[in-house]
C-alpha cells in the first residue's frame, strides 16, 4: 500500500474508476480503468446526460444519451470498485463481490427501464433512475452473501 489508507484508496474509486488502483500501485489496471471510463463517458455523452438531469431537462438527457455505450459504464464502475475493495479487504473475507455484482446488474436494468418506469408520475432520466437501482442491488447482494455464509457455516464449509 503506497502511503494511503486502505479505506481511503477504495473511496477514491467512487470519484473515478482507476484512482484506487493508482493509489495502491497497480498502475496498469488504474490507467486501463481511467481510459475505459473516459472512452465510455465520451461516447455515451454521459456528462451531458448528467448535466441535463440535474437541470431537470430529462427529455434532453434521454436524447443525448448513447445507450449502447452507457450500458458498459455500470459494469466498469462496479468492477473497478470491487477490485479496489479486494485489495483492501480483510484476509479470508468471502463472497464480497456479490453486492458489487448485483449493483452493477440492477443499475443496468435501471438503465433499460429509465424511459418507462415513473417515480411519482414522472420519468427521472437515464442518470437518476439507474442510481436508484443501486439500493436494491446492495440489499440483494448483502442479503445473498449473508445467506450463503450462514449455510456454509452450518455445513462446515467455511
Amino acid at each position: 500500500m503506497k502511503n494511503v489508507g486502505k479505506l481511503e484508496s477504495v473511496m477514491w474509486n467512487i470519484a473515478l474508476p482507476g484512482f484506487s488502483q493508482l493509489l495502491t500501485g497497480h498502475y496498469v489496471k488504474g490507467i486501463f480503468f481511467i481510459l475505459s471510463e473516459v472512452i465510455i463517458n465520451l461516447n455515451s455523452h454521459f456528462n451531458l446526460a448528467i448535466m441535463f438531469s440535474f437541470l431537470g431537462e430529462f427529455e434532453k438527457a434521454y436524447s443525448v444519451t448513447d445507450y449502447q455505450w452507457l450500458l458498459f459504464y455500470s459494469c466498469l464502475y462496479f468492477f473497478a470498485m470491487w477490485d479496489g475493495y479486494k485489495t483492501a479487504m480483510p484476509p479470508g473475507e468471502q463472497f464480497s463481490f456479490l453486492p458489487f455484482v448485483f449493483s452493477a446488474y440492477l443499475v443496468t436494468v435501471g438503465l433499460f427501464y429509465c424511459g418507462k418506469l415513473k417515480l411519482f408520475g414522472h420519468l427521472i432520466g437515464p442518470v437518476f433512475m439507474p442510481m436508484l437501482f443501486v439500493i436494491p442491488g446492495l440489499i440483494l447482494g448483502f442479503t445473498l452473501r449473508y445467506i450463503i455464509l450462514k449455510i456454509a457455516k452450518r455445513r462446515g464449509i467455511v
